[in-house]
């Protein structure tokens, strides 16, 4: 089994490409089919679901236009529970169908705080796409449309993800290895 070293860290892969790619494919899907003539507006939170977002997008055949926010929650491995706008959104969401393009939601509260910032923009309805879900995890409700995957809630990197800013270029999904 292929392990990575990051920082003080092991890492193993626990979802292989093929597997992510496999159900990129599938959200795009339900994407395609349930919004058909909405012209969504896709916004991939930076800057984790790059991936995501470039493989999703690749798939997505209907009229749609893609932009970017950047928020920041987390530091090193653990979540700060303080949710910082860094980069907003520039485009006019009044009237718009908007799908947040998310790599992972644990406890939602990230969610929750951007959903509750586009609200106040007066969109027609707003979507939720995200590659991973952590629902043991989660604090809030919230109405997750298209999920790729759910996952225990162990610390990952790759396909986006990282530790510390480290391991987001990997193609695969690793899980960290608990060293006793």
């Amino acid at each position: 089994m292929e392990t990575i070293q990051i920082k003080d860290k092991k890492f193993t892969v626990s979802i292989p490409e093929a597997d992510i790619l496999r159900e990129v494919e599938r959200v795009a899907g339900e994407i395609n089919r349930d919004l058909a003539d909405k012209n969504p507006l896709f916004l991939s939170v930076l800057n984790g679901s790059f991936m995501f977002t470039a493989d999703l997008m690749k798939r997505i055949t209907i009229p749609c236009e893609v932009s970017f926010v950047k928020l920041a929650s987390y530091q090193g491995i653990a979540s700060t529970g303080k949710v910082k706008e860094v980069i907003g959104v520039n485009e006019d969401l009044t009237g718009r169908t908007i799908v947040i393009v998310e790599d992972i939601i644990d406890t939602g509260l990230t969610m929750q705080r951007l959903l509750e910032t586009l609200g106040t923009r007066r969109p027609k309805e707003i979507h939720i796409a995200t590659l991973l879900v952590k629902p043991e995890k989660l604090k809030v409700n919230l109405d997750i449309e298209y999920v790729a995957m759910h996952i225990p809630n162990d610390f990952i990197v790759g396909y986006g993800l990282d530790y510390d800013g480290l391991g987001r270029n990997y193609k695969d999904i690793y899980t960290v290895i608990n060293e006793e």
